[in-house]
């Protein structure tokens, strides 16, 4: 029985059922592709609102790569091992992902996938501890900064890759970009009467890549206006919003293992 206090209130008890759907280990494709849009909107705020620090996109591992061969060809070996560090955080923080869903999947928890958000959440405030330092220290906080958010990303692509069996991406925007084009060359290709096998686009991934795609975008517009204008205060509401939608799974688990009896 999953917290039972809560869900005898009648007024939270839709809402409770929602998140635990939304994050639970029991996923549909619903909650998936609800899952995905909200946390496209949390990386495009993040990463726009951090290239506004740091000055770099930590979501592009693309861009870091190109340029840590630019670096290394042209002798900026400082900025290459710089470039080498945001891909190590961004792999380990995709690893600690898959440590965190299987280990939880091993138990029988509840919060598999909603354990990695919390965490996300967590660091999501450290970045903005850090980010309220960096004019004292820049040489020891920008570094700091870069890594913890590189590792967000990784942790956070591949919560969503793991619920979606590889369906879904939140901070690769050029993958979204190249299949939404997929699919539309397929809406648009014209089949005559002497095709056997029609071509035809899918409704239901046109929608969802996007809607992947413009809650990146105006995730993006709202995270660089809140940096701009509010500072690092902003990661508050993008912590609050994670940690909402994963507490629900949490809670459960906590109730599993301390109730009586």
């Amino acid at each position: 029985m999953a917290l039972p206090g809560l869900e005898s209130l009648p007024l939270v008890h839709m809402p409770i059922n929602y998140l635990r759907n939304l994050s639970g280990s029991v996923r549909s494709d619903s909650a998936n592709r609800q899952l995905g849009f909200t946390l496209a909107f949390v990386a495009g705020a993040t990463n726009a609102g951090g290239f506004l620090v740091i000055r770099q996109h930590t979501s592009h591992m693309t861009g870091i790569v190109s340029a840590m061969a630019d670096d290394l060809a042209l002798g900026g070996i400082t900025l290459f091992l710089s470039g080498l560090g945001a891909i190590l955080c961004f792999l380990v923080g995709a690893s600690t992902s898959a440590i965190l869903i299987n280990w939880a999947r091993r138990h029988g928890l509840r919060s598999e996938y909603a354990g990695p958000l919390v965490v996300e959440a967590v660091l999501l405030l450290l970045f903005g501890l850090l980010g309220s330092n960096i004019e004292h220290r820049e040489w020891v906080f920008v570094p700091a900064a870069v890594a913890v958010l590189c590792f967000i990303m990784g942790l956070q692509n591949a919560i969503i890759t793991k619920i979606s069996r590889s369906e879904i991406r939140t901070t690769h925007v050029t993958g979204m970009i190249t299949d939404l084009g997929i699919e539309l060359g397929k809406l648009v290709y014209w089949n005559n009467a002497r095709h056997v096998a029609r071509v035809s686009a899918n409704p239901a991934k046109l929608t969802l890549l996007s809607g992947l795609l413009v809650m990146f975008f105006v995730g993006g517009i709202a995270g660089a206006l809140c940096f701009k204008y509010v500072g690092f205060v902003s990661t508050l509401p993008l912590a609050a919003v994670l940690l909402v939608v994963g507490v629900v799974p949490v809670l459960d688990d906590l109730h599993d293992r301390f109730r009586p009896g």
